[in-house]
């Protein structure tokens, strides 16, 4: 039986570039592309099976910034399929980021400069707003719709015969700083993105407690600094233009910058050849590229308290209990 890979956020970026490289290594895994844009998937879909016409590609419509939609493609998946191995939990925003321009040129002239590439800490706020469910749409988008997918793909996931995967895009720019517990979607902040990847990572480490007995294993990934749609709308084009000799030289003195999704993907295709009851449950992944273009994965501990990752954890669920009603409400009307 093929093994099956969930990708959400599969039709760009490292998304995109995940799917190539899953497909050359593994002809007999079937990928299924969980996009919000349908004709973006169809088009991404054809492109695979042009390079690999035996292989298997489906593709399923869930925008995770809309918990109805979530419920309605975790019904379709469970109609589908038996079980999932692989669901590698990769959209995410960073809607209309601005930039400290004062402390960016500060720290492009300082020691810190490579940090400052490396994880943007201190120079990016975004403005955020609330989604027709109630919610940050960070927050939403990059952590709890993919919660309530995982909540809803249960009976896919655990398993006693082999484990399943969960495997989270996060960031160099999560930051412990930028999250509360007294305001999990940040709200009252300025960093909602980094909020959201230090989210996940907390969460990473409660699935873990709670689901590993289960056959459920959890892992975060930092893809690096990736030049995406995604970072090329932090500034504009043509001060990358300048920037991309000064970060090409940093790039021999640090093996963040991966620059390409292709090298961004390095950890999350590692993870997926990786025996998951042997991975560090409180260990963060990093895709690392060295000077001359040389890809490899390292990994560090991550900066979570495990006390807090179970109360982040129980209040998502009590989140969920709140939420539930509205979803019963929509499936009424519709």
């Amino acid at each position: 039986m093929r093994k099956v890979a969930l990708i959400t956020g599969a039709s760009s970026g490292i998304g995109l570039a995940l799917c190539k490289r899953l497909l050359a290594g593994d002809r007999e895994l079937h990928l299924c592309l969980a996009c919000r844009n349908m004709s973006k998937a169809e088009a991404v879909r054809a492109a695979l099976l042009a390079s690999h016409p035996r292989a298997e590609v489906t593709t399923v419509q869930v925008d995770v910034s809309k918990l109805q939609s979530v419920v309605q493609a975790a019904e379709e998946l469970k109609q589908r399929f038996q079980r999932l191995d692989y669901v590698y939990l990769n959209a995410g925003i960073m809607p209309n980021p601005k930039l400290n321009i004062k402390a960016f040129f500060c720290g492009l002239f300082s020691r810190n400069v490579i940090r400052m590439f490396s994880t943007a800490e201190g120079l990016l706020t975004q403005h955020d707003r609330v989604t027709a469910d109630g919610l940050q749409e960070v927050f939403e988008t990059n952590v709890f719709g993919h919660f309530i997918l995982i909540r809803e793909l249960e009976p896919l996931l655990c398993h006693s015969d082999s484990p399943s995967q969960l495997i989270w895009t996060s960031s160099r720019n999560a930051s412990k700083s930028n999250f509360s517990l007294e305001d999990i979607q940040h709200a009252k902040g300025q960093e909602p993105y980094s909020s959201s990847k230090y989210a996940t990572d907390l969460l990473n480490v409660a699935l873990n407690r709670n689901f590993n007995q289960k056959g459920l294993y959890s892992s975060v990934v930092c893809p690096g600094t990736v030049l995406t749609n995604m970072t090329y709308g932090i500034l504009p084009p043509f001060v990358w233009t300048l920037l991309l000799p000064v970060i090409w030289l940093i790039r021999f003195f640090a093996n963040a910058f991966t620059l390409t999704p292709y090298n961004g993907s390095e950890a999350l295709v590692w993870l997926s050849h990786q025996n998951p009851e042997s991975l560090n449950p409180l260990a963060k992944y990093l895709s690392s590229t060295t000077g001359l273009g040389s890809n490899y994965v390292t990994f560090q501990k991550l900066d979570i308290d495990e006390e807090m990752a179970e109360k982040f954890y129980q209040k998502l669920l009590e989140l969920e209990k709140r939420v539930r009603t509205t979803i019963v409400k929509s499936d009424c009307r519709s």
